[in-house]
This record gives C-alpha cells, structure tokens and sequence, in this order.
C-alpha cells in the first residue's frame, strides 16, 4: 500500500476497536465480536461490514448495536485453519481495515504418549513421543521435554533444534552414565496443558549403535544356492565391553519383501544358503549392541547398514534345462544320437584303441557334412569314407590311421589310454570353469 493509505490506516486503528481482542475458543463455541468507530469517522454502523480470513461474512449474522457499532455473531466455530489464529476484521464502506482480532479456536492438548528414548553409541540421548487424542489441537501447541537425575538434579529441559523431527528432542551433553534419569514431556497452548508419564532409565540400557561397517557379500565357491556375508562391528563401539547381537535381512532384487536371518549371534560373518541360481541380491545387516558395561537390558537394534548387492551363480541344472523340449524328448534324441554315432564306430573306426571326445567330435563333423550335401543334391547322405581323410593301407579314418600306425604293446595302450584319460579330465574341468 501507498504512504496514503497507511496513514488512513492508522488513523482508523486509532479511532476503532474490535472487543474481544484475540480470544481462545474450544471448537464449537459462539463468538459474537463488536466493532466501534469514533463518531469523528462519520461513519454509520450500517456502513461497516466483517470478513474472516479475508472472505466477507453474510450480512445476515450483523447486528447494529449503536450508531457507530457493528456486531457480527460467529455460531458453531470450527478449529483455526492456521495456528497462528483466524483473522476476523472490520471494514469501512469503501473496504479499509478499521480494526482486527485473531481467534485461536481448537482444543487443550492432551497428554503425550509413548514416550520412548535412545542413546546413540552413549554420547547423548534422543526422545520421541506421540501427541494425545487424535494429536490436532489447531492451534499453536508447545511440547518441552523435561529430565532429572532421579534422586538428587535439578530439573533440565531439553532445547528443541530447529532440524529435529516434529515431537521429538536431542539431547547432545552433560549426560550422566550408571545414574538412572526421570524424563517426561509437558504441552501446553492458550486452551490448556497436559503432563506425560514419567519414565526413568539409565543411559547405558537404551543404547543403540551405528549399522555394521564395511558389508561384503561374495559367492561360496561354484556352489549356486549360496553367499556369504561379511561384516565389521561398530567402530563407535571399539572400546566399550559388550555382547552384540546381529540380523541379516535380504532380498531379490526385483522384490520388496525381505526375508530376515535372526539367529546371526555375535559372529561377524553368515553364510545365506537356499538362495535362487543365477539371481541378484541385496542384503543388509543390523547391529544391537547387548550389555555394555554390564548392562542387563536388551539393547536398541541400529538401523539397516546400505544395501549390498551380489549374484548367486549360474546352475549347471539351468543349463542342461535350457532348451525348448521336454526332459523326456531330450533323453528320446539323446540315444538316437549315440545310437548313430557307436553303429558309425563300429563301419568306420573298428580300429580305434579307445573312444575319444576327439572321435565323437569328428564323428559330428561328418554328419553336419553329409546333411549338408544331401541338401544340395537331394540325395542320401553320403558314406564316410567319401567326407573324411582316409589311409592308403587301411580304410579307417585319418584319426584311427594315426594311431594305429605301429603295433603297440600293452604297456603302450595303458599309458596311451592313462593320458586320454587325463586330457579328458582337464577338458572337463575347463569346461566347468568357462561356464
């Protein structure tokens, strides 16, 4: 507004009032207000008009009390919108504010409940509590934490910070350990106060630690149904004596459900066991800290640590049940093939000393042949003897020829046969590590 209108402002802040000034009302109280103007206004009472919260209230509730009064009648009110009260103004004629009252309307609090208290790794000390009734008493309400050493301080309240959750207050020093305090919260607004139950503890019984540092999780191995998790204890908690107790939660990665491992003790490291092959997971681990000092009371559980995430590996059952058709079809193919194969062994390779992965493979080479030229020619697969090298003297494939070169002794076969033996023991043993 202008230098003009403040003026006028001020002059009509001087010459008229609204009674009562501010008041506190329950909810569903009566409130008739009155505004007089100073005849030196020249204004009539039928001039004037209310608003609340600046929305103008219906001409229906005035009455004219004097020639230079105006009461307006509020029944039924309802709690503040805001805290800080309802605005119900007076107006001239021509809609300049003449005076004004705030009305705090809502409800004496109630008494605080569930008051509850932790120590974090015994530096200081945290409470929380829970509004009484339905919490909303709406209008400004003030909660103060109060405490004392039970049997000879003096009483202390907690100095609220301006980052700390709503009902709730830290305490950050002059803490006392092995001396029990009484707490208890008290609220108070223009309507009324309420008192908490006192509660009474010892420091060192409700303390609560940092989540386990340094969480690993690896692989047991090949084995695909497991991991291990590994972790280090709290390092806020390195040099007091105590038993801590720790849980392990995890789940799959496209999953909110959690399962929980409760009966971790105070071992630093669990194996998971009964996981999915192949599948990611997050785990977390927790700590509570038992007994420190002596203390007989269970500890608080910390929060979870971050999660950590590892994969189960792939099964070898997975792989072999990868394809499309049924277990049975697979077994149904898997002897014609080797029907195929040993009837081709005994036409083609007679002379062979042993059968060897080698022999098998070239065995599919000549059948991924001989489809192939038959789906060229169109005609019946070709014999062997015309797809692979044969040996002038024997009519054996190249493989066998080699082998068979030079009469062998038993001696020569055994160790022949011993080396095959470990060439296809390292073949399987890589092939395990490739997969």
């Amino acid at each position: 507004p202008g230098l003009k209108d403040t003026q006028s402002f001020i002059v009509h802040f001087l010459v008229a009032a609204v009674v009562p000034q501010d008041p506190a009302l329950l909810i569903g109280s009566t409130l008739t207000a009155t505004c007089s103007v100073s005849s030196d206004l020249g204004l009539h009472a039928s001039q004037l008009f209310w608003t609340l919260n600046g929305r103008r209230l219906p001409s229906a509730t005035y009455s004219v009390v004097g020639p230079t009064a105006l009461a307006v009648t509020l029944p039924r009110l309802s709690g503040s919108r805001q805290p800080s009260g309802d605005n119900l103004v007076c107006h001239s004629g021509g809609g300049h504010v003449l005076a004004g009252s705030c009305l705090y309307v809502g409800m004496p609090p109630e008494k605080p409940v569930n008051l509850t208290c932790w120590s974090r790794n015994t530096k200081d000390l945290t409470c929380k509590w829970v509004p009484g009734g339905q919490g909303e008493t709406f209008i400004r309400t003030k909660y103060t934490l109060k405490y004392r050493l039970r049997w000879y301080g003096r009483e202390k309240e907690c100095e609220p910070r301006g980052t700390a959750e709503p009902y709730s207050c830290y305490i950050h020093r002059d803490l006392a350990l092995f001396t029990p305090y009484e707490i208890w919260v008290e609220a108070s607004n223009q309507l009324g106060s309420a008192t908490s139950d006192v509660i009474t503890l010892d420091i060192l019984d409700v303390v609560t630690t940092d989540p386990p540092a340094d969480v690993r999780v690896s692989r047991v191995g090949e084995l695909d149904d497991q991991l291990t998790v590994r972790w280090s204890s709290p390092p806020a908690l390195k040099d007091f004596l105590f038993q801590a107790k720790y849980q392990i939660r995890y789940r799959l990665e496209d999953s909110t459900d959690w399962k929980v491992v409760d009966d971790v003790g105070n071992e630093t490291s669990c194996r998971l066991a009964g996981l999915r092959p192949d599948t990611v997971y997050f785990v977390q681990v927790r700590c509570n800290p038992v007994g420190i000092f002596g203390s007989r009371k269970t500890g608080i559980w910390s929060e979870w640590s971050n999660p950590t995430a590892a994969s189960t590996p792939r099964s070898e059952r997975l792989l072999s049940a990868s394809c499309d058709p049924k277990s049975g079809e697979l077994n149904a193919a898997l002897r014609r093939e080797l029907k195929q194969f040993f009837g081709w062994v005994r036409e083609h390779a007679a002379g062979c000393g042993g059968v060897s992965i080698k022999l098998y493979d070239q065995w599919r080479v000549w059948l991924q042949k001989s489809h192939k030229t038959r789906n060229q020619v169109g005609e019946e697969p070709l014999s062997a003897a015309s797809l692979l090298p044969v040996n002038n003297d024997a009519h054996t494939p190249a493989l066998c020829t080699s082998e068979e070169s030079s009469p062998r002794t038993d001696k020569d076969t055994r160790t022949h046969s011993t080396s095959g033996n470990r060439r296809r023991r390292r073949g399987s043993r890589c092939e395990r590590n490739t997969r």
